[in-house]
């Protein structure tokens, strides 16, 4: 069996966005009929808040947009990324943190913002792009989760699409590759040709 497609969200404390992110692409991918295929988690860079359930804010916004709420802060660490398919940094700054964790340049490739998966983001670069950050809530008011939650749902669609994509790669098996080869019919009205599968 196909060992699931991995994916980490990841800010600073694990209370307000990478929670926030993790149920709403958890809710994306039972929606689309991969949460079987995929295993979706969450931490912070630091460890501040590990045990801590998420920011009453974050539980508040996620309740009224219908998302599950359950959630336990823990911190990142390096010998996940061998697990790990995509490790998902809500800014710039978790990004850089990330990457300079990673133990090898491969494990560095699988860093990326998740606001390079926004459609506003498309003719920027992924992950080059100025302006692609979510915003830490935590400081700031109420309209402030809100926002991010936005940014977060507007994300999901984009890397909910390439994450199908990796998915399907890893699960499709080609038609050619059960043995059968269609060089060895002999030609002619007695071997009509045949379709692959798709």
């Amino acid at each position: 069996m196909t060992a699931p497609f991995r994916i980490c969200f990841v800010c600073t404390g694990n209370i307000c966005r990478s929670p926030m992110a993790e149920s709403v692409f958890r809710s994306r991918l039972a929606e689309d009929g991969l949460d079987g295929l995929v295993e979706v988690d969450s931490a912070g860079t630091g460890g501040w808040h590990e045990g801590d359930g998420a920011d009453p804010r974050t539980v508040a916004v996620l309740r009224a947009g219908g998302y599950e709420t359950a959630h336990t802060a823990r911190q990142f660490h390096p010998s996940w990324f061998g697990r790990l398919d995509l490790v998902i940094a809500l800014d710039a700054g978790h990004l850089r943190a990330l990457r300079r964790l990673a133990p090898t340049p491969q494990d560095a490739a699988k860093v990326r913002l998740l606001r390079s998966y926004a459609a506003e983001a498309a003719d920027k670069g992924a992950d080059q792009a100025h302006g692609l950050d979510v915003p830490d809530p935590y400081y700031g008011d109420f309209a402030g989760f809100e926002e991010c939650l936005e940014m977060v749902e507007a994300a999901s669609d984009g890397l909910l699409a390439a994450v199908r994509t990796a998915v399907t790669a890893r699960t499709v098996i080609p038609a050619r590759a059960s043995g059968y080869d269609h060089r060895r019919l002999a030609p002619g009205p007695a071997h009509p040709q045949e379709k692959e599968s798709a």
